[in-house]
């Protein structure tokens, strides 16, 4: 069942939830006021993109909520190897997260894929030596907050660059009322549950235990379904060798 984020009629919300397990209203003059409710959904919010980042397979996380996909492109300028970012280019931005495929379009208008690499892999040369020429880049480095393509782009092409990745979710406003989670509705349950657990630990409640306990079943139940949600591809079994000894 599908969970929105409040509602004070009939007290169905991910906020009357919290406010059920903590026995807590939402006034701003309570000791767990709406504002402090959602930023503990928000973290668990973050906390759940984790989990299922850890063990996802081929079909990536992304929030539903989002209004495009998770790929940017960046126009390719002659002369320039460095191409900086660290959010994505929704209205709202999100932060990027984890890169896992860079496609380049040639002068010609041909696509390919680069090739990703480090410097620890440029051994015995200087960076600033390696494929220094310019060129059809073949290769991306990821940076701290972009990437370093080699070797440096020799031509300019519009919207050239295109990067695939993942994402942080769209957060709650405490404003919020119909805005559901865009993730699964099996587990909405959970950014009502991680942070009534966590208030319970803050206040010593004598439900804690409970809360934890259900907390970390669902964590288990989360990263079940993302690392075996890929049914229409038929894993493949490799034999494990071992030595006699």
């Amino acid at each position: 069942m599908a969970i929105q984020f409040s509602d004070t009629v009939n007290r169905t919300g991910i906020i009357q939830l919290i406010e059920d397990d903590t026995n807590t209203q939402s006034t701003s003059t309570s000791s767990y006021s709406l504002t402090t409710k959602t930023r503990d959904i928000n973290i668990a919010y973050s906390r759940y993109f984790v989990l299922a980042q850890q063990v996802e397979g081929r079909w990536q996380i992304d929030d539903t909520n989002q209004t495009d996909y998770p790929i940017i492109t960046s126009n390719v300028i002659s002369g320039q190897q460095d191409y900086s970012f660290t959010v994505d280019g929704s209205t709202v931005p999100n932060q990027i997260l984890d890169i896992y495929r860079v496609e380049l379009v040639d002068s010609t208008g041909f696509a390919k894929v680069l090739r990703p690499i480090d410097q620890f892999d440029v051994r015995g040369v200087a960076l600033t030596e390696f494929m220094k020429n310019g060129g059809v880049p073949e290769y991306y480095d990821k940076t701290s907050n972009g990437l370093v393509l080699y070797p440096t782009p020799n031509y300019s092409y519009t919207a050239g660059l295109k990067i695939y990745f993942n994402r942080t979710p769209v957060f709650f406003l405490s404003t919020d009322t119909t805005k559901k989670p865009g993730i699964p509705d099996m587990f909405h349950e959970y950014l009502a549950k991680r942070p009534s657990y966590q208030y319970a630990l803050r206040k010593s409640l004598p439900n804690m235990a409970n809360l934890k306990q259900e907390t970390l079943e669902l964590e288990d139940q989360i990263r079940t379904y993302y690392a075996n949600r890929s049914k229409d591809e038929v894993k493949q079994m490799t034999a494990k060798y071992r030595t006699s000894e």
